[in-house]
Formats: C-alpha cells, structure tokens, sequence
C-alpha cells in the first residue's frame, strides 16, 4: 500500500507531496537506529527491541522462561490476570541517554518502585553518578555566545557588537552532546578537579521532583567560569565491582581500554554568565535537575546556608539559541572564516552597491555595509531571524543602512528593494532547514527566484559550488552499521536480518550527516571532485551526472565515501564545508568543525586494501533540479577474496 507523505524540501524550499511505501517511516527509524552500535558495547546492559525480541528469545531457546511485554512500563499490570502474576524482586533496565535521566529514567523508576517491583529489590544497573569539570575555553563558550567580529575597512577597524539582550541571555536549556575524547585539552583549562555531583540509588524509591546538589570546591587556577563538562558511570552490582563509565580519557581509570560510544556520549553545559574565579577562593557549584533535564550553576556560598531558591532552569530568550545551533554560533565566531568573506566582499563591492543578503540568520549584510555597500538589504525568511537580526541591526546603529526584509526569497518585490536593482547578491549560503551538505543549494533555487530583481552584470557571491568526496576508515564510526552476529552468547542475527532489511528499503543508497571532527578517520583516497553548481547562471532544467571512479592509494578497510561541498567566493578565495586541508601522508584528517559532513556507508564495510593493489571505487552521482535531490551510488571494485 503506497501512501502520500508531506515534506518540506529544504534544497529547493517547496512543500512536496511524496508517494512513499506505508512502512517508510518504520524502515527509516530501523535503519538509522544504530542498535547495533549498542550491541557492540561491551559494557552495556543490553535490551532487546521489542518486535526482535520474541524470535530472539526463541531461537535461543528460552522461550519457557522469557515472556515479552510489549508495553510501556506504566502500562504493565500486576496480578492473576495482569501481565505479571506478582511484583518483581529484580529491576533490569537501560532508561539513560548521554544526559543520565534525558529519557524520563528517574519517572520510570519512581513507577517502577510503586507498582511493579517489591519493596528492597535489587536494581541492575544498581546505581549512577554523576561527574562534573568546571572549565575555562574559549572555544567551547564560542558555542555559546556572540563574539564582537572585527572588520578593517578604508575608514579603519569596524566592529559588529552582539546585543545587550544576547549578552546577557542564559542560553538554550538542551545540554550539548558531542563526543568530548576528541576535544584537545589544549582547548581548555580545568578550574577544577572531577567532582561526584550526584548519585541514584535504582535499588531503592527513586524521585522525579526537582533537585539541586551543591559540592565545595577550590579553584585550580584563576580565569573565567565558563562550561561545566559532565558525564556519568553506573554500577552494576551493589559492590560496585562491575563499572560501565562515560569518562573523557584524561578522567578515565584506563585510558587504555576507553570504550568508543555514539549513544552515550559526554555532556557540555554553558553557565548562564562567565564569571571570575580566583585560585584559591572556594566556591559551590551547583548541579540543579528536573525530571528530564540537568544544569549547572556557580556561587559563592552553599545554597543550603543562604536559604536561596533554585534557579530556573535557564531559557533562551535572545532568539539566537533558537535560531542558531551549537555549531552555527561556532561558525560565526570562526574570525578565520569572517575574514575570507571580508577579502571575497572587497573584491567586488562598488561605492554604488546594492547589495542583497540572503541567508539565515547571518552578518554577511552587516559586513557588505562596513565594507562599503551603498545599500544591503538582508531576507529573513523565519520570524525568529527576522527579530534577531532585528536586535543585531539595532544595536549596531544600522538601522537605516541594513534593510530587512521578513519573507521568503522567491515572494520578492521589486518595492521591497525600493524599486532598486541588486548588482552584488550573497549568500554564505547558510539555512537552518538543511541537514546535508547539498542542502545549501537553496542558495541556488533563491538566486534564480530572485533573477528579476538583479541588475545588468550582477555579481553572485559565491559564484560557484562544487561537491566533493573521499573514500575513508573509520576509527569507530563503522561500528553503527556492523551486524553484531552474536551478543553475550545471545543469538541476534534476527535483529541485524531486520536491520540490513530497514537498510535495503533505501537507507543504503543514502548518504547521512555526521560532524566528523568527533569520529576519526583515515582518507585511503585523494579528495575527488564530483560535481559542480554555477550560481551565476539559474538552476538548469535538466539533470547534471557524473561517473567516475576514485583510486585508493592506502591500505584499509573501505568504510564509505564522505561528501562535502566548497563555495567558490571568487576565483581566488574558497570555503569549505569539508577536509579544511589535504590529508597528510597517512591519510588523517582535518575536518571543518563547525559542518556536518555526509556520509555514504558501503554495503560490503569490511572490505580492505591491500598494500600495493590498486583498488577503485566506482561512482554513479546525479542532481535532480527538480526536487533538488542528489543520488548516489558508490561500488567497491577489483576487491580480491581475502580482502573482505
């Protein structure tokens, strides 16, 4: 049975009406729900799915003493009829995510005490705690906040200020997840040692209300308050003999035997305010939860002497940590790349440019006006980047300089640019609905909406875009799409059948995004370009293909092939979205951090290369300019037997 299925495109920014199999959304959730990575967890407690577990249980021979409920756990009865005959003596359970209690683990165990399990039963895991690092980083804090951007122009140094309001704004209240062992310890300073903040004891009654936990601590250095780093370990056994932990390496026991995760991972926290702290001055901080979510907070005495309140938890309301992710307030710290755009912008602005800026959220229009731009105008297409660059135009003094314009591009008037024509239009290109990198060929589709309102010898900046791909070994990242075989002697073919299934409906020929600054990898290829997009002419009518193939020239086990895109500024300046240089000689990587990068998993993962064969990778790669859609297929060729 095919059904219609809605979706925004966000390469071309229409609504379109899909014809899809009325098992999609079953087969995605499957395919990408990287169990398996679970299951190669050594540590970790494992629970079946659901719709697996009944044929797992019963090829392993256990289906006498197994009985699956497929139920949430509020939902079980207790009783003769019930779906268990009496309460539990044992709770088994794996309710965590990277943030400990972000999957409601602390309500699930308060109903589990109260209604499913006896009174002093034993819990396994038996407990958690939490662990805490106050830090000093300027790179994690640029996650955060909005640095001053500084511009030399003719007239001197310019400066885009951030407002008052975001200054002062609390930030988002979502902790940030991000896989902390590949964060160098040159990007921080530690103003103190790990602290247990809080444990919970799942053996006992275990409370959702709030709470808040204070520990003492002396500064290790003086410097600004700034991020609190957090993971968590559980015990296993009320001795605390078998210990699963999620400890960054220069905290854990035995950096030798750190344990690769993906769905548990370490927790960045940003303190509503930097604040000084001098070494040697004591200082509380403060760990504060609800039932979902965790943050932190500084002070000077213990919250149980000065009697005060709890603070709230924190709540954006500057917009920008609405509008901007994590990595976009990164992107628009990152002096480096502003400078690239400033150099792009002074070769081809004019005394009479009129500039127009079309991109989320950005201060391309800001810059074009320092630059000298005798007009910019900038379209917000979202109310929430409308009111944004509102604030950011405001607070510059720019308001009768920086136009913007509340719609979306392609519903354009010539009286919005008052009746002006655009002789310079940019783009960095950033929008906030893509997810893959060919996403921002928005940037595309908008320049040809827009052709109407551009002037005689028009400049479009960037000019051009072109996609690029590497083959490469993961160090880890493989293992989210690895069949599992056989777990603690358990059988579970049946789920990676399924899997590989969920896989096949379509997943396998599509590519997935992945910030590849947290998962290492070797290139066993040169970067290869595959594509290429020219902005100074509209979207073409018919499809662009290419075929090809990309030698590798490193032994390895072939994973997949990574894209990415790189926007041609001008001739002479590029940016990239991808590798931020080449590989070196053994093929490691430097990845844009600011960017998530696509990629395509081969079908056949642990193939390899021999050292000395030349192998091949074959590519088909087309762009559909009606939908805006890019496919691809990527085949390992000239693989000899012994190299899978």
């Amino acid at each position: 049975m095919k059904v219609f299925c809605g979706r925004a495109n966000p390469t071309t920014g229409s609504v379109e009406w899909l014809e899809e199999d009325e098992h999609y959304d079953y087969h995605q959730e499957i395919a990408r729900s990287s169990y398996a990575d679970m299951l190669h967890d050594k540590d970790r407690v494992f629970k079946p799915m659901a719709d697996a577990a009944v044929k797992i249980v019963e090829k392993n021979g256990f289906s006498d003493k197994i009985k699956i409920i497929n139920k949430h756990s509020t939902e079980v009865t207790i009783g003769p009829d019930g779906d268990m005959p009496c309460r539990a003596n044992i709770l088994i359970t794996e309710l965590f995510d990277t943030e400990l209690i972000g999957e409601g683990a602390l309500p699930s165990y308060e109903h589990a005490h109260r209604h499913l399990v006896q009174e002093n039963c034993e819990a396994v895991p038996h407990r958690a705690t939490v662990y805490a690092q106050l830090v000093e980083s300027r790179r994690m804090w640029s996650w955060n906040k909005l640095f001053p951007v500084r511009v030399q122009t003719g007239h001197g140094e310019q400066v885009i200020v951030p407002p008052l309001e975001l200054e002062r704004c609390p930030g988002a209240p979502s902790v940030y997840d991000i896989q902390l062992n590949q964060v160098s310890p040159t990007d921080f300073t530690a103003l103190s040692d790990v602290m247990p903040m809080f444990s919970v004891d799942f053996s006992k009654q275990v409370s959702s209300s709030a709470a808040c936990h204070s520990r003492q601590f002396e500064p290790l250095a003086s410097g600004r308050a700034q991020v609190v780093l957090s993971w968590w370990d559980i015990e296993m056994d009320p001795e605390g003999k078998i210990k699963c932990t999620m400890a960054p390496f220069w905290a854990h026991s035995d950096p030798e035997e750190l344990q690769w995760r993906d769905h548990w991972m370490q927790c960045v926290y940003f303190l509503p305010q930097e604040e000084p702290v001098v070494q040697g001055s004591s200082l509380f901080l403060l760990a504060h939860h609800d039932d979902y979510c965790v943050w932190y907070s500084l002070q000077k005495t213990s919250s149980e002497k000065n009697g005060r309140v709890s603070p709230p938890r924190p709540v954006c309301d500057c917009q920008a940590h609405l509008l901007w992710t994590r990595p976009r307030f990164g992107e628009i710290n990152d002096q480096d790349r502003t400078e690239r755009y400033v150099q792009a912008l002074r070769t081809v602005l004019k005394p009479d440019s009129v500039c127009l800026c079309v991109s989320d959220g950005s201060l391309l229009s800001l810059l074009a006006h320092h630059l000298g731009a005798e007009q910019v105008f900038t379209v917000e297409s979202s109310a929430a980047s409308h009111r944004l660059m509102k604030k950011i135009v405001k607070a510059n003094h720019v308001e009768d300089k920086v136009h913007i314009i509340e719609k979306r591009p392609e519903l354009l008037t010539s009286a919005d640019l008052e009746g002006e024509k655009v002789s310079l239009l940019v783009g960095e290109p950033f929008f906030t609905t893509s997810l893959l990198p060919w996403h921002n060929l928005y940037f595309w589709y908008v320049r040809t909406a827009v052709d109407q309102h551009l002037g005689p010898g028009a400049v479009v900046l960037p000019q051009d875009a072109s996609l690029h791909a590497v083959v490469v070994e993961f160090r880890d990242l493989w293992r989210i799409r690895s069949p599992c075989g056989n777990c603690e002697g358990f059988d579970v073919h049946i789920m990676d059948d399924m899997i590989k299934r969920a896989l096949d409906f379509r997943e396998s020929k599509e590519a997935e995004p992945h910030p590849l600054w947290e998962y290492p990898c070797r290139c066993l290829s040169g970067p290869q370009q595959i594509l290429t997009f020219d902005f100074r002419h509209p979207v073409p009518p018919h499809p662009v293909r290419a075929e090809g193939s990309i030698e590798l020239r490193r032994p390895g086990r072939s994973h997949g092939a990574v894209l990415w895109m790189e926007y041609h500024l001008t001739p002479d300046s590029t940016v990239s979205t991808g590798l931020l240089k080449p590989p070196d000689d053994k093929g490691d990587c430097c990845w844009n951090p600011h960017c998530k990068q696509a990629v395509y998993f081969f079908t056949s993962p642990d193939c390899g290369v021999p050292q000395g064969g030349p192998r091949t990778v074959s590519y088909t790669v087309e762009f559909h300019p009606h939908t805006g859609d890019i496919s691809m297929d990527f085949t390992l060729s000239d693989t000899l037997e012994d190299g899978c």
